[in-house]
């Protein structure tokens, strides 16, 4: 969408959440881009006519009223402008935040609409840093992403503030505004937003996996039972024993003290 003027004079103060978006992808050319707006070299992209972008603009109201109806928290500070009071290059626009009054704590709420074909993991990838940034800036330790896919599903992500990814973050985003302040060209950096293991999968029409679940479970024994004889072999060898032989196999002893068995030559 177009920005207001007053926008995009709170947009060059610093580094926002969608900026962050584009500081951790490790697209060098979206990167650049970026600190040439921030330098007012080139001016921000106009977005009002693509389509997604427009499609997620005007459902923001409708995404807020669906989180309160199913989830009965209050959703406010919708759109206001906030400074980080730690970091002086940190800023973000809110979509909303959690009411003190409608949950245990304040958590940051980002309302987005995408495609149906995208996937849960990818989306929640592609909006961490967003939503790190935002927690950082506000002092929250929680956010909730409310997502429409398409038309016919709604996913809500409940996502924990990450103290490790967010110190990586601000040192990227550091170095960028540096960047932006001294004139030198940014170097891209990627960071793979942490992936929590929530789906289960039917792998029954892999027949990659089938092969190797087969060869898994007819030597799950035989293992076993190696691993019983390695031990017990080097029990076998005594202290001041080198090297033991016979039947096959060579146990020999390393310097460190180490035994390592081997088929006899």
């Amino acid at each position: 969408m177009s920005l207001t003027e007053k926008q995009k004079a709170f947009r060059k103060q610093g580094i926002g959440g969608s900026d962050a978006n584009i500081i951790m992808s490790g697209d060098a050319e979206k990167i650049l881009r970026l600190w040439k707006e921030k330098r007012g070299e080139i001016q921000p992209e106009d977005l009002s006519r693509v389509l997604p972008v427009r499609m997620g603009s005007f459902t923001e109201a409708f995404n807020v009223t669906w989180f309160e109806e199913e989830t009965g928290k209050v959703v406010v500070r919708q759109g206001e402008q906030i400074l980080s009071s730690e970091f002086t290059f940190m800023l973000c626009t809110l979509d909303g935040e959690t009411s003190a009054s409608s949950d245990a704590i304040r958590a940051v709420f980002e309302a987005k609409h995408v495609s149906a074909f995208q996937t849960e993991e990818a989306i929640l990838e592609r909006y961490f840093p967003q939503l790190q940034h935002s927690m950082r800036v506000c002092g929250h330790q929680k956010a909730f992403l409310s997502v429409f896919f398409g038309t016919m599903k709604w996913k809500l992500f409940e996502i924990d503030a990450d103290p490790i990814y967010q110190g990586q973050m601000i040192a990227a985003e550091r170095n960028f505004w540096e960047c932006v302040q001294n004139g030198n060209p940014p170097v891209a950096v990627e960071m793979k937003a942490p992936v929590e293991a929530i789906r289960k999968v039917d792998m029954t029409g892999s027949n990659e996996w089938a092969n190797h679940a087969d060869v898994w479970l007819k030597n799950q024994g035989y293992a076993k039972a190696f691993d019983a004889s390695v031990k017990a072999i080097k029990e076998l060898v005594e202290a001041d024993v080198m090297e033991a032989f016979g039947h096959g196999i060579k146990a020999s002893r390393s310097k460190s003290g180490s035994i390592t068995i081997r088929k006899e030559k």
